[in-house]
């Protein structure tokens, strides 16, 4: 992904999720993610739909973790 749709997720995440700590960053050697944390916890990719423009967001919640 492009900085400047990066810049805009993030800004986008941390106004949804009202939390400041938000951070989406590339990903080494893939243009189409970008991967999303918490501080510095990795919680998911977002993943960006060349077609349509759209992005997704996938998150994994493990058992562990509920």
């Amino acid at each position: 992904m492009k900085p400047e749709e990066i810049r805009k997720l993030t800004a986008y995440f941390k106004r949804v999720f009202q939390n400041p700590t938000i951070d989406v960053k590339a990903r080494p050697r893939k243009e189409d993610s970008a991967e999303v944390y918490v501080g510095d916890e990795f919680i998911g990719l977002v993943y960006k739909d060349e077609e349509d423009g759209d992005y997704n967001f996938s998150m994994a919640i493990l058992d562990i973790d509920l």
